[in-house]
């Protein structure tokens, strides 16, 4: 549905993906597909919510501002008054609910508890909180703001990996962007494997390295130390190959008895990658490990990962373990091909 009615090129009620993005943008847009509908009902996107997506995220991020930037203005110390309290509760409340929907790929319901109604929630406490009461406390606002951009991620990540770094200036990036992204990055292996085999697979192993280490480590501490973090760019390549030529000439650690053509051939590609990806994304992109455990982080959300990719058993293991490689059997040269890399678990699947 399209504003309330059928979608048909011959009257002109029509749009594509690509247009919707074009008028509304990818936030607006994704987050009306998110309030189109769940369950057996005909989806409806409205022109109407797209718009007002647009507004309501905007004045939510000039908000936010205006709270960091009047920081001294609030309240100090504990949760201390009846609003505290139940603002506190409410916030609880939204997380769990928002989990359990999200859970049961109820895209509409999550949108409603983790955003419209934690919204709601905090109208209502600065509400309580003005004239005679008390002022609003400064960790419970800091404290929903990261709430809010956890919550919205699976709907709209653009806007909340915006807001986690430029606004609340945290380092790195969400954890529910790196669960997003692993669980579509393991669906397209999942769907390809069921593509070649007669039998649907229903148990997956996921193999994750938590550090880079070798030769991707050196190569990593090396544009560490040609990183401008004024600047937040990196040295010239020019200048970036002769600081690894140097190491290597060293001769130590990873770069033991290796040849210099060798090297250079195995070492560049991978180092302008990672010299791009910290330039244009995040600095984070050049340290040795995420600043979350992918381990933990993935096992947690095991239920989850069964969904939404279909699986009945679903492991968790380390690719430095030799005894969990070994759990990879026959397929242990699509383990070796795929290696994976910190923030880029690999999964195998067996029927």
């Amino acid at each position: 549905m399209l504003n309330s009615e059928k979608m048909s090129k011959s009257t002109g009620n029509f749009m594509t993906i690509r247009q919707a993005i074009q008028e509304f943008s990818a936030v607006a847009t994704r987050f009306c597909l998110a309030d189109a509908g769940d369950g057996m009902d005909d989806a409806n996107f409205a022109f109407d919510t797209a718009n007002a997506a647009i507004l309501r995220l905007t004045k939510e991020l000039s908000w936010m501002q205006e709270v960091i930037e009047g920081e001294s203005s609030f309240r100090k110390g504990p949760v201390s008054t009846y609003a505290d309290r139940v603002f506190a509760y409410e916030m609880k409340i939204a997380v769990k609910m928002t989990e359990k929907n999200y859970s049961e790929f109820m895209f509409r319901e999550g949108l409603k508890t983790g955003f419209y109604d934690l919204q709601a929630a905090r109208d209502e406490y600065r509400f309580s909180c003005g004239k005679g009461g008390g002022g609003m406390n400064r960790d419970l606002l800091w404290q929903f703001m990261d709430v809010q951009t956890r919550l919205i991620t699976p709907i709209c990540p653009h806007f909340a990996e915006y807001v986690w770094k430029e606004v609340l200036k945290n380092e790195g990036f969400l954890p529910n962007k790196y669960l997003q992204e692993s669980i579509v990055s393991m669906r397209k292996l999942f769907q390809k494997q069921v593509s070649a085999s007669k039998n649907s697979p229903n148990l997956g192993l996921i193999y994750v390295a938590e550090q880079y280490h070798g030769w991707k480590a050196e190569c990593l501490k090396i544009l560490q130390s040609n990183f401008n973090t004024e600047t937040r760019k990196s040295a010239p390549d020019e200048e970036i190959l002769e600081a690894l030529m140097q190491e290597v000439i060293s001769g130590g650690g990873a770069w033991q008895g290796g040849k210099l053509k060798e090297i250079q051939k195995l070492c560049m590609p991978f180092m302008k990658f990672k010299k791009h990806e910290a330039n244009s994304v995040r600095v984070q992109a050049l340290d040795l490990k995420l600043p979350f455990g992918e381990v933990e982080v993935l096992e947690e959300n095991l239920e989850l990962i069964k969904k939404q990719i279909g699986l009945q058993e679903v492991e968790v293991l380390s690719v430095s373990d030799p005894d969990a490689v070994k759990k990879a059997g026959e397929y242990v040269s699509v383990l070796n091909q795929n290696s994976p890399s910190p923030g880029n678990p690999t999964a195998i699947f067996f029927n």
